[in-house]
């Protein structure tokens, strides 16, 4: 009696199969979470910090405009000033304006000005490039996107965990748009960017960006970016582990071992490849590689 398909006995083949399509599953479920929760936050903090950082820069700008006529009446005053010396009232207004700082006011405020102004600024940016870094304004489409774009933004948002640790060197080639998630790729490049951080141990290191194309026969032309640091490296039997799910080399509670698989998850879904390659003692680079344009079925 032949043996049909449902009737076939399992073997450890079977069973590993089975294994690798529950952890594919597994790992699609905590990414899209996971890119829903960045959505959200980024949404929020859109929503909450763009109306008074609207309003206090539109203020700032009055201001600057109430103190500029100020300071025309206040010359107004200084040159009547004169007319007052040897009186009582000419006496209280030149102590007064020896007590306040007169001078130092006039030069002063306007410096507290233009510094409050540059930090509403700054604060917009920030806020934009959260929104770019997860396109809260956009669906979750395919689309054509610049990923200088995207790494600066990415390196803006992850600011603080690389500041303190190492120097940033950008040597960005000149790149195509690229047909991607572009959300998600901005999610592969900050793991990769807080990885590198976290592994330099000394002082200071630096962390080294670089971007490229090349053609390949199958795909056509491609775009990489090289993500690299000069950190403790990871030994040759950790990494073959390293895109595992878990599976981590960072102390308990510094690590969900989630990161680099997530990656690499997101890479293989835009039909590109992701490489690593690391002396211990030395760093390590990460070289991600993806087809310009995706294939049709992709993109269903």
């Amino acid at each position: 009696m032949s043996t049909t398909l449902q009737e076939r006995p399992r073997t450890e083949a079977d069973a590993s199969d089975l294994s690798r399509q529950l952890s594919n599953a597994q790992q699609q479920l905590v990414q899209s979470e996971r890119l829903a929760s960045i959505g959200q936050l980024a949404a929020g903090v859109a929503h909450e910090i763009n109306n008074p950082v609207g309003y206090i820069f539109s203020n700032i700008g009055t201001l600057e405009r109430y103190i500029a006529d100020l300071f025309r009446m206040l010359s107004a005053y200084e040159a009547a000033e004169a007319q007052l010396a040897g009186t009582p009232t000419g006496r209280e207004v030149a102590e007064l304006r020896e007590s306040i700082e007169l001078s130092y006011l006039k030069e002063d405020i306007p410096n507290l000005m233009a510094e409050t102004l540059e930090g509403v600024r700054r604060v917009r940016k920030i806020v934009q490039d959260l929104k770019d870094f997860s396109r809260v304004d956009a669906r979750q489409d395919w689309e054509w996107s610049n990923l200088h774009q995207g790494l600066d933004s990415t390196l803006n948002i992850v600011n603080n965990e690389l500041k303190y640790k190492a120097d940033v060197v950008r040597e960005y080639g000149q790149l195509p748009e690229v047909q991607c998630l572009a959300s998600e790729l901005n999610q592969v490049f900050m793991n990769l960017l807080v990885n590198a951080a976290h592994a330099i141990e000394k002082a200071r290191g630096t962390i080294v960006i670089r971007t490229g194309t090349q053609d390949d026969a199958e795909q056509g032309p491609q775009v990489w970016v090289e993500i690299s640091d000069d950190g403790c490296g990871i030994p040759a039997e950790q990494l073959q582990r390293i895109f595992d799910p878990f599976f981590t080399t960072k102390p308990v509670g510094k690590g969900t071992g989630l990161g680099l698989s997530l990656s690499y998850g997101i890479v293989q879904k835009h039909h590109g490849r992701i490489e690593v390659s690391s002396q211990p003692g030395q760093g390590t680079r990460f070289r991600v590689t993806l087809p310009v344009r995706q294939a049709g079925e992709a993109l269903s």
